[in-house]
């Protein structure tokens, strides 16, 4: 296989490794997220030598954006309660400003602050992050199915591992957001979490972080006093059904980065000083296989 070349099976396994496993980080784009906690723990932790793939959201951005452009935004309940962002070209625009451009150029920004060569990608860039678009999606408006046929989101099948590999051993650090590029090379909407599971099976992680504005996955949201301290990977069905808002696909990103062969998953706190490094220790919800 060449450096840059394509796997079967959805995604890639390189043979060629750093000298200690990476570790891919989602940090969400909720409100109340300290980013300049997770840049220095990410700093603090590539200065030691641990490799990290930085995945982030904006979805609070987004949301503000699209509201100062008169433009609100507008969500889709699928039959099963995911929830997702109705992306049509315009709003897709607005995406893309937000992920792509300012989130991720600060971000980028913070870190090289800190010492980190961050390079910031989208999932368009090098066909990074790719998936088919989707050609209609089901919701639930009113109490009735729907299909919506004009919005531009998709899943991601392929990561182009050999991209991120050729990065992190010349001692860069990926900070990477969507939109994904479709098999037609479109821009589209996908999911963070899912996109970062899939992200960390193809580089064999050694875990996967989700990083949000709560401390874990909760029984009772809002109460943070019910924080699950460990799942196991056969539980996750079963936390699906209590889950809230966002951190349903969370849980799914959980089950599918398992699923690839990733050995462990945490979701953590964005609002704590040193969030990584807690994760990595088991503060939070840890989910294994």
């Amino acid at each position: 296989m060449s450096a840059l070349g394509w796997s079967s099976l959805g995604y890639i396994r390189e043979v060629e490794m750093t000298a200690r496993p990476v570790i891919v980080v989602k940090v969400g784009g909720s409100a109340g997220i300290n980013y300049d906690l997770v840049c220095d723990d990410v700093a603090a932790l590539v200065k030691e030598g641990q490799p990290i793939v930085l995945v982030h959201g904006g979805s609070h951005e987004t949301n503000l954006l699209s509201e100062r452009l008169g433009k609100p935004p507008r969500f889709l309940t699928s039959p099963q309660g995911f929830t997702s962002r109705y992306t049509d070209p315009e709003t897709l625009d607005i995406f893309a400003m937000v992920y792509a451009g300012k989130m991720n150029t600060r971000i980028v920004e913070r870190l090289q602050k800190r010492g980190v060569n961050a390079v910031g990608l989208s999932g368009l860039d090098g066909r990074l992050l790719e998936g088919p678009r989707k050609t209609s999606v089901r919701a639930v408006v009113d109490g009735r199915q729907v299909l919506v046929r004009d919005d531009y989101t998709g899943k991601v099948e392929r990561v182009n591992a050999g991209l991120l590999r050729l990065l992190l051993d010349n001692g860069y650090t990926p900070v990477i957001s969507p939109p994904a590029c479709s098999t037609e090379g479109e821009a589209i909407n996908v999911d963070g979490d899912r996109a970062a599971a899939m992200i960390a099976a193809a580089l064999s992680a050694r875990q996967l972080i989700i990083l949000s504005n709560v401390p874990g996955l909760l029984r009772n949201f809002p109460d943070e006093s019910s924080l699950i301290p460990s799942l196991k990977y056969d539980g996750l069905e079963q936390a699906l059904s209590f889950a809230e808002g966002r951190m349903k696909k969370k849980v799914l990103g959980a089950s599918e980065a398992i699923a690839g062969g990733v050995a462990q998953v945490v979701f953590g706190d964005a609002r704590i000083g040193r969030p990584i490094l807690n994760a990595m220790q088991g503060k939070g919800t840890v989910i294994s296989a």
